[in-house]
């Protein structure tokens, strides 16, 4: 199989997975697939000293094994908010592909990586998939993603519909 016959075939696997699961689990399913896709980050034992750091060594992997041409990010909202824009993605099919089957994307693999790297290097308390919005078009994913550094972060209150 040719490199992108492959690439397709793994996007409309787990494209097939995700519809299955959100049906299941009747739109619950949000909160329980933050792992899918952390093992091949782990695997590659980035490391780094502080939040930014860490996190930039994550998008130059994840840019050097080809699974995003671009990585753009930015934190906000007292340091909880972890905004990702993906240009060049892998998986923009399988969200394109969920989007028309009326389903709203809710996993991104790539957020899911820096989210595990966060809670593994740092010791962040947890992390969570916000929002996606995902342009397939533009072959572009803008996606927001709580980040907590430790439970006092917690319940802090910040509006995220202007970032």
């Amino acid at each position: 199989m040719a490199d992108q016959e492959i690439i397709n075939y793994f996007n409309e696997m787990l494209s097939r997975f995700e519809a299955l699961f959100y049906h299941e689990i009747t739109g619950t399913a949000v909160k329980k697939v933050d792992l899918i896709g952390i093992d091949l980050i782990q695997s590659k034992e980035i490391s780094g000293e502080t939040t930014d750091e860490l996190i930039g060594n994550c998008i130059d992997a994840l840019k050097a094994m080809g699974i995003a041409k671009d990585i753009q990010f930015s934190i906000h909202g007292h340091g909880i908010l972890l905004k990702l824009e993906v240009e060049g993605c892998l998986h923009i099919a399988k969200e394109s592909k969920l989007k028309k089957e009326g389903i709203v994307p809710y996993m991104c693999p790539i957020a899911n990586m820096i989210g595990d790297r966060l809670i593994e290097v740092l010791n962040y308390e947890t992390t969570y998939m916000a929002d996606m919005n995902i342009d397939e078009k533009k072959g572009k994913c803008i996606i927001k993603y709580a980040i907590f550094e430790n439970i006092g972060k917690i319940g802090q209150v910040s509006d995220w519909t202007t970032i």
